[in-house]
């Protein structure tokens, strides 16, 4: 095999092995970049239930249906998770990008804040968004 063709197959073995991240503690493996849906974890379920419980039901209520305790001074109104129609509208990637970039990232009200410390947490992230879901049922 000449060098050159060497010198090709293991760079092309070195990038194939970069995109093979370590696993979680959890040992779930991790979700590809991108358009991919991330894997969620019980620990990122359990903490995706706590930021729900915390910071998102403040204004989108308890059961996610715009009617949280400070959603009486906003305009326009919080998202119902509740819609149908609103649901089949948008994918988790949309869902995902509103929690960690804000309502202003997708052309939404501003008062929609972001979360980035949420943007090295996929699963907790995903977790949120099968929340979300869920109260469109």
């Amino acid at each position: 095999m000449s060098r050159f063709r060497s010198s090709a197959v293991l760079a092309f073995g070195a990038v194939l092995l970069a995109g093979c991240g370590e696993r979680p503690a959890d040992g779930a493996p991790r979700a590809a970049s991108g358009g991919a849906t991330p894997v969620v974890s019980s620990a990122d379920r359990a903490e995706a239930r706590q930021l729900f419980d915390t910071l998102c039901s403040t204004c989108h209520g308890n059961n996610g249906h715009g009617d949280g305790p400070a959603s009486a001074g906003l305009e326009p109104k919080p998202r119902s998770f509740a819609d149908r129609q609103w649901q089949a509208s948008v994918d988790d990637a949309h869902i995902r990008t509103v929690i960690t970039l804000g309502g202003a990232a997708v052309g939404k009200s501003p008062n929609m804040p972001p979360q980035p410390q949420l943007k090295s947490r996929p699963g907790v992230v995903q977790g949120l968004a099968e929340i979300i879901r869920a109260q469109g049922r």
